[in-house]
């Protein structure tokens, strides 16, 4: 969801160093933590989250948060946006899932948007254990992780009731998505010639699949490249089964251009799917700018998993 960033160099979401200081300064009290719970693995990488219960008043539903950060993910990054995001949804009595995933370049978009539905889905399959109601999870993230939570809303799948893993028997579909500046139209990235901001997306998209031919992995075509980059776009995967959705964006983004949420906004509102959004004048890209609005997000997930 947030990560620590350059503005200059990697300015997805920026924390300066006294911002920093003063967020994991603060431990995240009430709170029972399993540390690296293993919910999948890929090519020889294990995939993990951490999971925090409330220990008062627990109202059996629960947040995914995803950590992300131009689509990197880690555990130091896990720490400080667990210690800024989760006291918000944790004083309300959600159990919060801190999900990391596999990074780029190593990894693609279409490697990263399959890891959160795999996250999803065991999520779902222990929910007794995590003590949270598989029907009532939503799902948060800023940026790189917006794109992710607005995927499992929008491209949730079912699960393959014919496979020999429960963990994919499950459904990836979430109750509720709220996000803060989501990157929602790939075909914006597709593109020979970038503008420097937005070189480091690159690498996102740079797709290789086994040909029988060579009898290895080789770069696909371009052709094959666009159409991974819609199927990863959210503006794309709208439809009116959507989970209900809430989108913060500010008209001062030099990073995601605010016109992204617009027009997703609009898409929904097109297919009849639920959607609020809430644009604010002056506001950029960073955790800073974003960090006053997360009562919001958890006011969402209030009004649609708190449902009497």
């Amino acid at each position: 969801m947030f990560g620590r960033s350059l503005l200059t160099a990697s300015a997805l979401i920026v924390f300066s160093a006294s911002a920093d200081a003063q967020f994991l300064s603060k431990p995240i009290a009430g709170a029972t933590r399993t540390e690296d719970v293993i919910y999948g693995r890929k090519n020889g990488v294990a995939l993990t989250m951490d999971v925090f219960e409330p220990k008062a008043k627990p109202n059996g539903a629960g947040v995914i948060i995803c950590v992300s950060a131009e689509f990197r993910s880690g555990k130091e990054m896990l720490n400080q946006i667990a210690a800024l995001t989760a006291p918000q949804f944790l004083d309300r009595g959600y159990v919060v899932f801190m999900v990391t995933h596999g990074s780029q370049p190593v990894f693609t978009v279409p490697d990263i948007v399959e890891q959160v539905h795999r996250a999803v889905r065991f999520i779902k399959a222990n929910a007794k254990k995590f003590n949270v109601d598989p029907d009532r999870l939503g799902i948060a993230g800023a940026s790189s992780g917006g794109q992710l939570c607005l995927m499992m809303g929008c491209a949730g799948t079912t699960g393959d009731s014919k496979s020999s893993d429960p963990i994919e028997k499950q459904s990836s579909k979430v109750a509720a998505v709220a996000c803060i500046f989501p990157l929602s139209d790939f075909l914006e990235f597709d593109k020979d010639n970038l503008p420097p901001q937005w070189e480091r997306f690159r690498a996102l998209l740079d797709v290789h699949e086994f040909s029988p031919m060579t009898n290895r992995l080789e770069r696909v075509t371009p052709a094959r490249r666009t159409q991974y980059a819609r199927a990863c776009s959210p503006l794309y995967c709208v439809k009116k089964d959507a989970a209900p959705t809430f989108i913060v964006h500010g008209d001062a983004d030099k990073l995601i251009p605010v016109r992204q949420s617009r027009e997703l906004t609009a898409e929904f509102k097109k297919c009849g799917a639920t959607c609020e959004y809430l644009e604010v004048k002056g506001m950029g890209h960073s955790a800073i700018e974003a960090a006053p609005y997360l009562p919001k997000l958890a006011d969402w997930f209030d009004k649609q998993l708190l449902k009497k």
